[in-house]
């Protein structure tokens, strides 16, 4: 008589949350029971705290509203966004888990070609358990998934690889465009499923979402704090993008890797194309200006963690955009208070807010462009100036998360 099979344990079930910004109950996790239900989830609740939030039974959860960041976070709670996806970023501050996986509420359990349903937390656990190669580009993509090697020419010392620092999966259906690209192609689809893996090279930035994402917070987790959007800021939709930024900068410098590609999510819904524009415009020539920065940052030897990366980041921020000094009060602060929450090597936490807040904003340089700027110009977008958003100065308040507990 043969014995029942052992069941096999969930990858990393006590290792990983699984993080969700929402501000609707959350059906669409009955789809995901399958693969989410042995994991630990963290709900944040965007919007009207007094809304209940109903989430389908039998999931091991946390559910965070706004009030329970005000009450736990203090005066800092202004670090974290508000009605704005970029709320998750409170999910990987208390998770106490190696790794992370975030998804939106509209993104559901895609196919394969074969018809077979994708078990994408999977896939992104299988990113993140091997090794990225930023320093030499393999032609056969990864080279650590099966049936996959190094090709011939593929130097052997480089074969090791470096740890993975960040799984970046994509979307069927769809797609995650810009406003203006919204607007000239209304009713595309992504229908194209790639089956690949790659290593974003070293030295070249990416334009990460955050809608299927994960990461590992132990290697990563002080640099992966989506940028001050929403309620009472000028620029929207961006969050995630400034996170790439800061990201694929220090895991280059650190010598980490950043893979994209599998898995794949079915994006459900197209948010308004209006509403979007709205919250980009400005940011469609801010990061024209930005993304030059941040292709050409040097960080010093001496910055050998992420927090000391994320540290000296903001310094450049301030020192090549622009930004005004410090106020004395700020720096008043910094020496007569100290954190309530935890403690950094380099700044106290609950003073980071304030000290990176500048007295005013100074407008970047006006550069000159030749020729048309994409679709831009076909929706008569006319903007001649624009103020940094604060974004710029407040998003570095949570450099030390990863390093203490709540």
């Amino acid at each position: 008589m043969s014995k029942p099979a052992t069941p096999v344990a969930p990858p990393l079930k006590d290792e990983l949350d699984i993080v969700i910004p929402t501000i609707r109950n959350l059906d669409f996790l009955e789809m995901w029971r399958p693969f989410f239900q042995p994991y630990h989830l963290i709900i944040v609740q965007d919007g009207d705290p007094t809304k209940t939030i109903k989430v389908p039974e039998g999931f091991d959860y946390e559910l965070y509203n706004r009030n329970d960041i005000n009450r736990i976070l203090g005066p800092k709670a202004s670090c974290i966004s508000f009605k704005d996806s970029a709320c998750r970023c409170f999910g990987f501050l208390v998770s106490k888990k190696k790794y992370i996986f975030t998804i939106d509420d509209d993104c559901f359990v895609a196919k394969d070609p074969t018809g077979k349903e994708i078990n994408a937390l999977q896939q992104h656990i299988q990113n993140l358990l091997t090794p990225s190669t930023p320093f030499f580009f393999n032609t056969l993509y990864d080279p650590f998934r099966d049936g996959a090697d190094f090709v011939r020419g593929y130097p052997f010392s480089m074969r090791e690889g470096v740890p993975t620092a960040v799984s970046h999966g994509l979307w069927l259906n769809i797609p995650d465009y810009d406003a203006p690209t919204q607007l000239v192609k209304p009713l595309e689809r992504n229908t194209r499923y790639v089956d690949a893996v790659l290593t974003i090279p070293k030295g070249t930035l990416f334009p990460m979402c955050g809608m299927n994402l994960a990461f590992d917070r132990e290697l990563i987790g002080p640099a992966m704090y989506f940028g001050l959007m929403g309620d009472g800021q000028p620029i929207g939709r961006y969050d995630d993008m400034w996170a790439g930024w800061c990201t694929k900068v220090i895991t280059d410098h650190l010598g980490l890797g950043v893979k994209t590609g599998l898995p794949y999510i079915w994006h459900s819904k197209a948010s308004n194309p209006f509403v979007n524009l709205k919250k980009e415009y400005k940011g469609i020539y801010w990061q024209e200006d930005i993304i030059p920065f941040f292709q050409s940052v040097t960080l010093p030897k001496e910055c050998t963690t992420v927090q000391k990366c994320y540290i000296e980041l903001s310094k450049l921020v301030k020192e090549k955009l622009g930004l005004s000094t410090l106020t004395s009060r700020s720096l008043l602060m910094l020496w007569s208070h100290g954190s309530t929450l935890g403690t950094s090597s380099t700044l106290p936490l609950s003073l980071l807010p304030q000290l990176l807040m500048p007295r005013r904003m100074d407008p970047l340089p006006k550069r000159s462009r030749v020729g048309s700027v994409s679709y831009t110009d076909q929706i008569s977008i006319s903007i001649l100036n624009f103020q940094l958003s604060v974004l710029a100065s407040r998003v570095f308040c949570l450099v030390c998360f990863s390093s203490y507990h709540i």
